[in-house]
């Protein structure tokens, strides 16, 4: 039972980093329709920005939240640039010339990344705050039934502060209302007087912010950042966006979770080398079952 628990928390750690990483997919794809295949490399350059912070200040909790900070901050900006140069000239055209794009501009950041002097192709161990672990001892489990260390804490909690954050966004603010009036119909936001370039960009921003924070939540949690590191957790990301159903932002948040919940008990109790071919196993699942995904709606296309 100790064993079930301990996994329980490291999957709702792990899924709320994915669910982090799955928002930016989830959101781009809402409105202009397009899967940011280069969103796992976004996350990653937010990683190696949050590295350079915390070497420079050194691992301290005001260190983690300026690395925190910088991260997000970096992301936003690589974002822009992206959505700018690479997306904007390419909204009318057809849409697998978006999607290879995207291919593009992910093989780009991971070598530029490998070329680049203070970086490199070789991984690095990333600075990481000094972690305590604290059990919650019952008469019948003296030893702890349940145990969660200070590192586990502070990644699900900022992961659960940024989901409210964005939660709230989106509700109850202008920008998060033009960001739905756009995913529902662009031209009538058009005509309305939305910004529809500036509402994506923003769009694009968001997705990004969470991003670099989630590429610094993962790097604390699994302590090595490389130029290709983001290829995994974003394609994991994907798939919980896809699970959670694509378009959805609680979804994204619920599929992420529940595929950091199973990765996790997978590794624990059938074999670590099958985690990933069984997150891969549910994604085609959930396709063939129920392609709109858990909290997806049905689309009705007119041919």
């Amino acid at each position: 039972m100790d064993t079930f628990f301990k996994q329980l928390i490291n999957g709702i750690s792990l899924g709320g980093i994915y669910a982090l990483i799955a928002l930016g997919y989830t959101m781009v794809y809402g409105i202009v329709k397009l899967i940011n295949f280069a969103h796992g490399d976004v996350m990653m350059v937010g990683a190696y920005a949050g590295y350079f912070v915390l070497r420079a200040m050194g691992a301290t909790p005001f260190g983690f939240c300026m690395a925190l900070l910088a991260a997000m901050f970096t992301c936003a900006l690589l974002s822009l640039v992206i959505e700018r140069c690479a997306y904007r000239p390419l909204r009318s055209a057809p849409r697998l010339n978006s999607l290879i794009t995207a291919i593009a501009v992910e093989l780009i950041l991971q070598n530029l990344m490998r070329v680049l002097p203070f970086v490199g192709p070789n991984s690095r161990p990333f600075p990481t705050l000094a972690s305590k672990t604290y059990r919650f001892i019952t008469p019948s489990y003296p030893d702890g039934l349940i145990s969660i260390s200070t590192i586990q804490i502070i990644v699900i909690t900022s992961s659960i502060i940024l989901m409210l954050l964005l939660t709230f966004l989106i509700n109850y603010t202008r920008t998060g209302k033009a960001m739905r009036a756009v995913s529902y119909d662009m031209g009538a936001a058009s005509l309305m007087g939305i910004n529809v370039n500036r509402t994506i960009a923003i769009t694009f921003v968001i997705g990004s912010v969470l991003a670099g924070a989630g590429g610094v939540l993962y790097a604390t949690a699994y302590p090595q950042i490389e130029p290709t590191m983001g290829y995994i957790p974003g394609l994991k990301a994907f798939v919980a966006a896809v699970l959670g159903g694509i378009g959805s932002v609680p979804g994204a948040m619920t599929g992420g979770v529940l595929l950091g919940i199973v990765e996790t008990l997978v590794k624990a109790y059938v074999s670590s080398r099958y985690a990933d071919a069984i997150s891969y196993c549910i994604l085609i699942l959930m396709l063939l079952v129920k392609p709109s995904g858990l909290l997806g709606k049905k689309q009705i296309v007119k041919v």
